[in-house]
């Protein structure tokens, strides 16, 4: 990366950016990156160091994604992108009517009816059988460890394990969630921070998902555990989704931002919002990081995007506009045209016609992944398998039960999904993966990144330390505490109605992995708001 200056981090973690040259994995909590590192170390690649600190994840940080989530990737390969999506659709038995029949006039968020095919352990499997070197196996095997041996948990985990425990005591009171507490809380309680907690469920399950390549729990004895305790409580998965499901090989959109290419994975996830938000940015000239007119456009430039893709956004399959419309340069002078000297209520625009973890992983050899998974809102559904540790996802919770919605609920139609994975590179070299996890605040932490990194060239960490905004709704934006207060009190007078909070997990939790295209050298940042840690050789 050019101009970039390494030694200067004006931000209160005051981390430094890590350097090295044979292999780097980034992510939200120690063991996971350590798991992934002692893979490169092996002789595994970038994609086995992704799979192994993704599948020690759903053990060492429960609170954000499990077995029974989704996943997407970002591989670079061989001078090439490839993009992966392992989101699950709906059940084929599920409807709108269905749903109503039961007493709902919205999407629960708890139980069973929210519950989607889970697609994570497929994105393991296939990324290992495309690009992995070693066996999945030997590649689960640090999660296996972890899961039947147990682990001291660290503080952020702790300390959003206790919140979801009060919550899920108070939510989540019938049979079907019985099981959540036996696994999560075994004491009565959520773990303390420090305390050991292990899952020989999850363990086993991790053993079946590496010693079948995924077989066992899509079209075998998990999937029928799976089936089983959905039926006994009344849910509408089946064995036939699940065996009917496989992952999905799609081709990355990009828009150009000052000469480099932003990917992201296309619809049915909202990577495209923080595209469709540079693309509107992108004629304009932004010199300094902290002034009034470069928050200004950020925000009103964000919540248009999002205004859009709340209305368009779905099942590709589903969608009236294509990612093409959406990210065209006419409909993005359109919506640019909007942005005016004070604060919008967005409103979505007319195009032309045509709880979640993060991590990033470098090798040598130039290989690079950009990795998110998630179970949503944190541990997810509140439904656990029992005997196995696979807390399902409730992705369903997105669907919307009116028929002329973009995003209703149909039979097997995937939601619009919030996990998204992001990547960078210029003249077609790599420059490397970065990502934010957190619900809708990701797009809105990738274009900040974005623009931390290509407009005022701060590095790694640099870039994740800077104070963050997020816009919530209307024209409602939350900021960091540490947000210069002159410029929240002036975005105030453009008619923002600026929040300040201490909680600064509510912005996300971001991992960045750059490589110098001359050297091969491996720079990477990792979350100060979280346990982050980058480890590398």
């Amino acid at each position: 990366m050019h101009n970039i200056d390494y030694l200067n981090n004006p931000y209160p973690s005051q981390r430094n950016t890590v350097f090295a040259k044979n292999g780097m994995v980034a992510t939200s909590q120690p063991l996971a990156a350590q798991a992934g590192l002692d893979i490169l170390k092996k002789g595994g690649n970038a994609i086995d160091a992704a799979i192994a600190t993704a599948a020690c994840l759903t053990v060492v940080e429960p609170t954000s994604n499990g077995i029974g989530g989704d996943a997407f990737a970002l591989v670079w390969t061989k001078g090439e992108l490839h993009g992966l999506n392992a989101s699950g659709p709906a059940p084929q038995s599920i409807s709108i009517e269905a749903v109503k029949e039961l007493g709902h006039e919205t999407m629960p968020k708890m139980g069973l009816i929210p519950v989607t095919v889970p697609g994570a352990p497929s994105a393991w499997a296939e990324l290992s059988k495309k690009f992995g070197r070693l066996p999945l196996s030997e590649v689960l095997q640090p999660a296996i460890d972890y899961a039947e041996n147990g682990y001291p948990v660290s503080p952020t985990l702790g300390k959003y394990w206790r919140g979801a425990y009060n919550a899920y005591k108070k939510a989540c009171t019938t049979e079907e969630f019985a099981h959540w507490f036996e696994t999560f809380a075994p004491d009565g309680r959520a773990p303390e921070i420090g305390e050991m907690w292990s899952s020989k469920g999850h363990a086993d399950t991790l053993r079946q998902i590496g010693e079948t390549n995924g077989e066992s729990f899509y079209r075998g004895e998990l999937a029928h555990k799976i089936a089983d305790f959905s039926k006994q409580h009344n849910g509408f998965l089946t064995y036939e989704d699940l065996a009917a499901y496989k992952p999905e090989w799609v081709q990355p959109i990009k828009v150009n931002y000052r000469g480099y290419d932003v990917w992201e994975i296309p619809p049915n996830g909202q990577g495209i919002v923080a595209l469709m938000a540079l693309n509107m940015l992108k004629e304009d000239t932004f010199t300094e990081r902290d002034s009034l007119e470069t928050y200004h456009k950020q925000i009103e430039a964000m919540k248009l995007a999002f205004a859009d893709a709340k209305k368009y956004v779905s099942d590709p399959s589903t969608m009236t506009h294509t990612s093409e419309d959406l990210l065209s340069d006419s409909f993005a002078k359109a919506r640019r045209e909007l942005i005016g000297e004070t604060a919008l209520a967005p409103e979505p625009g007319t195009p032309p016609k045509g709880g979640t973890v993060y991590l990033a992983t470098a090798d040598g050899e130039g290989n690079m992944v950009s990795f998110i998974q998630s179970n949503y809102m944190g541990f997810g559904s509140g439904v656990v398998v029992p005997g196995t540790g696979i807390g399902l996802q409730n992705r369903g919770h997105d669907f919307s039960l009116d028929h002329e919605h973009e995003n209703a609920l149909a039979p097997g139609k995937k939601t619009y999904h919030t996990i998204i994975p992001g990547f960078l590179t210029k003249d077609n070299e790599a420059v490397g993966p970065f990502g934010v996890m957190g619900g809708y605040m990701q797009p809105q932490g990738h274009m900040q990144v974005v623009m931390n990194t290509v407009d005022f060239h701060l590095n790694p960490q640099a870039a994740l330390d800077a104070p963050r905004w997020q816009w919530m709704e209307d024209k409602k934006v939350v900021v960091e505490h540490h947000f210069p207060q002159h410029l929240a009190q002036a975005l105030s007078r453009k008619g923002h109605q600026i929040q300040v909070t201490l909680d600064g997990g509510s912005f996300g939790r971001g991992q960045i992995i750059w490589r110098d295209p001359k050297t091969g050298v491996l720079s990477g940042g990792t979350e100060s708001r979280t346990d982050g840690a980058i480890f590398a050789y």
